[in-house]
């Protein structure tokens, strides 16, 4: 058959199975850091022409490419979708335009001609000319995502030579860190994922410091699963778990709860407030809280003296808890002495934070010596930011997350390792190596994952002999204050240096200097919102009357610039 004939199977293919799946009338869908979403009946469309992307995607990298159906910690009757790069990342933001207009294309023919377009502009072979696509297929508990899964099907399939793989319901991490593993040649089932965390935490907290284990290192956490995906598979994984006493609550069995209703770790951190399920009974209690996708993790204690308020530690907290490991293996590993091996391994540790970081985690980071960067908001500024170094650590307070290990990195690594086991095996430095890989093994090196976060935390604290009190009192958050102003057009304002300071309109930022120098350790900033006409304002200062005053003050010159 000629390649002619090929492409016009294609053409035909195309225009009759998105025949089947209208665009709704009157949407406009957007593709961002959460993908597209919608309410879940909306979206069997986008969904269909989300794993035409895909495909195409597959085959422009010659790799698996993955595609979750989730909308994390949103409502239960919304939905949606996203698409994972070969190495487990969000999708290249190069491909974002094609998907939205791809989502937005109004008929079947507009479809094909963006599809054909595309794929000559990008060098794509249609028409399956040997060379095949493989999708990696994930979705969570909702009740639209079976639905869903199926329009994605449809939309793999009608390209020429395109599979899918349904892996289940999974958690978004997951899902990610399949496709990465199935990439780089190795097993990408859940049963393996399984296995590697529990085998790489074992490791860990058989090299628990002796006599750091205080009595206040209490080995029960209780998580509340945000009645998702996650808690169904904590619950899995915990049998394999040996030195940590792991309770669910809100695990998302049938006629439990709501998914993310009054629960989950986007409801905690932004209403600071136990979940559904916690009460005085926990007082005193560690307790962690996943998002319904599983991706986001925060900690906190109900408060002894408010039975109604919490003690939140938050992802800056949990930033810093990493940071202080790494670095203390890194300075064991490195440290001179008689083991045989004193060659240094030269590694470039980078901390990646959003300007909504705190400013009280920024400050105690750099005060212990450590390199801070700041990127726009968004993960995949984090994330992108956190691999050019040999180990960098992003997590924004929402509590999304990891640490990355560059491939070159982890070679030096385990050889340094291997020598360390000849020369001096069981040394300090020895151990500090195991720690590291082993680390590189526990967390989710695609993306954030509330599970592999859990985890490492757990191993830390018992690691350091901290409890929840002293986790807490490494820094105290200065008082901050968020606002919304409703404008005309978002685009007015331009920003630069991370979104800390703007650029036009001219006069706005010497207005916003002139409030910030009226407030002790006063800090705000505008950007505008990725998605609606508003710009988002944000402030701190040393009391909560000062941030509250400063973002108030701000807002009301952002409105006469932009009024």
């Amino acid at each position: 058959m000629t390649s002619e004939f090929m492409a016009k199977d294609q053409h035909l293919l195309l225009l009759e199975s998105s025949s089947h799946f209208p665009l709704p009338h009157g949407m406009t869908f957007s593709y961002g850091t959460a993908g597209f979403r919608a309410v879940g009946s909306k979206l069997p469309s986008t969904v269909f022409r989300a794993g035409i992307v895909a495909v195409l995607r597959s085959l422009k990298t010659g790799s698996a490419v993955g595609l979750m159906i989730t909308a994390s910690h949103n409502p239960i009757l919304d939905n949606g979708v996203k698409i994972a790069d070969p190495d487990g990342s969000m999708m290249t933001q190069h491909w974002e335009p094609f998907a939205e207009a791809l989502a937005n294309a109004p008929n079947p023919q507009s479809l094909v001609e963006l599809v054909f377009h595309f794929t000559k502009e990008e060098g794509i072979s249609l028409g399956g000319g040997g060379t095949c696509a493989e999708i990696l297929l994930g979705r969570d508990t909702r009740p639209t995502g079976e639905a869903l899964l199926e329009a994605a099907k449809q939309g793999i399939k009608s390209i020429v030579g395109a599979a899918a793989l349904d892996m289940g319901i999974l958690t978004t991490p997951q899902l990610h860190w399949m496709v990465m593993n199935k990439n780089k040649g190795m097993k990408a089932s859940e049963s393996v994922y399984f296995m590697q965390l529990s085998e790489s935490f074992r490791c860990l907290m058989d090299m628990v410091p002796k006599g750091t284990r205080k009595d206040c290192v209490d080995s029960r956490v209780v998580v509340d699963g945000a009645n998702g995906v996650g808690g169904e598979k904590l619950e899995q994984l915990k049998k394999l778990l040996i030195g940590i006493d792991i309770q669910v609550r809100n695990s998302g069995k049938q006629g439990e709860g709501v998914l993310n209703e009054g629960v989950g770790a986007d409801f905690v951190q932004k209403e600071k407030v136990a979940p559904s399920g916690f009460g005085t009974k926990d007082v005193g209690e560690r307790c962690a809280t996943f998002d319904g996708d599983a991706d986001r993790l925060v900690y906190f204690r109900i408060s002894s003296s408010n039975c109604n308020g919490i003690d939140l530690v938050d992802g800056d907290k949990i930033l810093s808890l990493f940071a202080l490991f790494i670095k203390e293996q890194l300075h064991i590993l490195n440290k001179q002495g008689d083991e045989g091996t004193n060659n240094v391994l030269v590694t470039r540790l980078g901390i990646v934070q959003t300007a909504y970081a705190n400013g009280a985690s920024t400050d105690f980071l750099k005060q212990q010596g450590l390199e801070v960067v700041l990127t726009p908001t968004g993960v995949k500024y984090l994330h992108k930011k956190a691999a050019e170094c040999d180990v960098g650590i992003y997590f924004e307070a929402n509590g999304h997350g990891t640490i990355l290990f560059s491939e070159e990195y982890l070679s030096k690594l385990q050889k340094k390792c291997d020598d360390l086991a000849c020369h001096s095996p069981g040394s300090e430095h020895h151990k500090a190596a195991l720690r590291l890989l082993a680390v590189s093994k526990l967390i989710n090196q695609a993306v954030g994952d509330a599970i592999s976060g859990l985890l490492l935390v757990e191993v830390v604290l018992q690691h350091m002999g901290w409890s929840m009190q002293d986790w807490i009192d490494l820094y105290n958050d200065l008082p901050s204050r968020q606002l919304k102003v409703k404008v005309a057009d978002r685009t007015a304002i331009t920003t630069t240096h991370a979104e800390t300071q703007v650029l036009e309109p001219s006069g706005l930022q010497e207005a916003i200097d002139s409030e910030i120098a009226k407030y002790h350790k006063g800090r705000c900033f505008v950007r505008p919102s990725g998605t609606e006409d508003i710009i988002r304002v944000y402030a701190e200062a040393s009391s909560q009357e000062a941030a509250n005053a400063l973002a108030k003050s701000v807002s009301r010159h952002v409105d006469h610039f932009l009024g």
